[in-house]
């Protein structure tokens, strides 16, 4: 099997130099787009207490030490949403951060460990302004390349086309046969046996260990992504408040959470939220998260209690974590988002 030339072989990166620079550009009108929307830049510092409270997110650990010695452990952040959430508390009402972020166990065409990813957040705005923003920014990525349809593969979106929006609860019926919302009761909690029937009758695997979530999860990926974001973008909208854990539930049915996820070219570029305010119920829900970690990989992560503090004195808000690489490598039509980075990380087949 021949080895693939590295990425800095000169004839390598003549073939990557045409998405790079276009890279280039649209980070360019990226950041022209929030200023001019009086959005302020801020820059998270990597390293963080706590990468985050996730069950299936995945950090890179490392230390600090200290004139005397001591050690300190630290992560290297997943996402800038903590550092940006302190700084809604401390009173700037519209900021974004195109961040270098860092995750493990993640590498393959659409996952790099590490990789670009912009985050903005409006303090006092509805989450649903947040989709504008999305169509705002697709079209934006677009006309900055040059194109008028997003490509992945064999897959193609209209980025200036209206934006389909189908609950998960939609989804679920259309695709599955299944009334996802009979297995959540009222408070949340979740029957994973009535799930599990359901999944049964969709001709789909239900082992004797999965939980809820995953038999969730296998509907989702399996019946569901595939199809999300062919011929003009998707938004999948209304997760279960179970699959939501730094979003608020939603006022018209707390079975569910203002939680919602962008879909173009059948690839995922966002994911949304109404923010979760309740310092207590963060607390309860990561602490429910580290219980999971606990239980699939045998690790857990520390929680900042300062992010905890400043929670309880943030204002209402809604944020939005895209995927930078992502939406270039739709914007070029790359199929690797190795050919989107200027610089990739050593090892990892090609």
């Amino acid at each position: 099997m021949n080895t693939p030339s590295p990425w800095w072989a000169p004839h390598r990166h003549a073939d990557r130099r045409p998405a790079l620079m276009a890279r280039n550009r649209i980070v360019a009108a990226v950041r022209a787009h929030f200023a001019a929307a009086e959005f302020v830049e801020i820059d998270a510092a990597a390293l963080q207490i706590s990468p985050g409270n996730e069950a299936h997110l995945s950090a890179f650990s490392t230390e600090a030490l200290g004139s005397d010695g001591a050690r300190q452990p630290l992560y290297l952040h997943t996402s800038p949403e903590f550092a940006c959430k302190k700084l809604l508390a401390a009173g700037e009402p519209r900021l974004f951060s195109i961040a270098r972020v860092y995750r493990n166990r993640e590498r393959g065409p659409l996952h790099h460990p590490e990789f670009t990813m912009l985050e903005w957040y409006r303090a006092g705005a509805e989450y649903m302004e947040l989709m504008q923003d999305c169509a705002d920014l697709l079209a934006l990525a677009a006309d900055t390349a040059g194109i008028g349809t997003l490509r992945h593969r064999d897959r193609e979106a209209d980025p200036f086309a209206t934006f389909e929006r189908l609950t998960l609860a939609e989804a679920f019926a259309e695709r599955a046969g299944i009334d996802l919302l009979a297995t959540i009761d009222r408070d949340g909690s979740t029957d994973r046996d009535a799930l599990a029937g359901a999944v049964r009758r969709a001709d789909l695997r239900v082992a004797e260990d999965d939980t809820w979530a995953d038999l969730f999860c296998r509907v989702l990926v399996a019946r569901i992504e595939p199809h999300l974001g062919i011929g003009r973008p998707t938004i999948l909208y209304e997760y279960p408040v179970s699959e939501a854990a730094l979003a608020r539930p939603s006022p018209h049915d707390p079975r569910v959470a203002e939680r919602f996820e962008l879909y173009a070219c059948g690839v995922e570029l966002a994911n949304g939220f109404g923010e979760l305010t309740d310092a207590d119920e963060q607390r309860r829900r990561f602490t429910l998260e580290m219980a999971e970690k606990a239980r699939v990989y045998g690790e857990t992560y520390p929680i900042d209690e300062d992010f905890l503090e400043a929670l309880a004195i943030m204002p209402e808000a809604s944020g939005i974590a895209l995927g930078l690489d992502r939406l270039v490598m739709l914007a070029t039509d790359a199929r690797h988002i190795e050919d989107v980075i200027w610089t990739p990380v050593a090892g990892g087949a090609r």
